[in-house]
């Protein structure tokens, strides 16, 4: 592939050189729930890793998920950074994502698409939370011992729509707030 095709493959819209760029808002959730995963299961994970399977020190452990917490964190600053970057037209920011629902007109029906998608998908988040934790939690011992008799399905289930559900209403509630602050700031 020539490099001409390549930036004909990668198609801008007028919309993604706009500041602020979407992202930072859907990226902090998923920063946020992370984080509240990794403190709901780091007892699990020390039980499972230091005295059922590989015998590692539970301090050990602690530092390994204390590890992927902060690398995560310089991980989405400096993707947030770049974007916003981008946006301002400093750096160079290839976003390779599908844009089906933002290229609806008129703005006004995506809005209310994403106002829906927000509503709906906080009340199914905060319905299934608590048992996505707790799937998620069993899921554990089940993965690191190999025992997938040991899980159910049902429980599997709700754990990815819980996921799924958590990154739509991400996404639209950030491109609710970032889109009222584009057109505040545009005037």
């Amino acid at each position: 592939m020539s490099m001409s095709d390549a930036d004909e493959a990668r198609h801008v819209d007028e919309e993604d050189h706009q500041f602020p760029a979407y992202g930072p808002i859907e990226a902090s959730l998923g920063y946020l729930l992370f984080y509240i995963l990794v403190d709901r299961v780091t007892p699990t994970v020390v039980t499972v890793f230091s005295d059922t399977v590989l015998d590692l020190s539970p301090s050990f452990v602690r530092f390994g998920l204390a590890t992927a917490l902060w690398f995560m964190l310089v991980v989405i600053v400096i993707d947030q950074a770049r974007r916003q970057l981008a946006a301002l037209g400093v750096v160079t920011y290839d976003d390779f994502q599908l844009r089906i629902w933002s290229r609806v007109t008129p703005s006004s029906l995506r809005t209310v698409g994403y106002l829906v998608a927000l509503v709906a998908g906080t009340a199914i988040v905060v319905i299934t939370f608590d048992r996505a934790v707790e799937a998620l939690l069993t899921l554990i011992p089940v993965v690191a011992t190999v025992d997938v008799v040991a899980f159910d399905l049902v429980e599997l289930f709700v754990m990815v729509v819980f996921f799924v559900v958590y990154s739509i209403a991400a996404h639209s509630l950030d491109r609710l707030v970032i889109g009222g602050i584009r057109v505040l700031v545009s005037g």
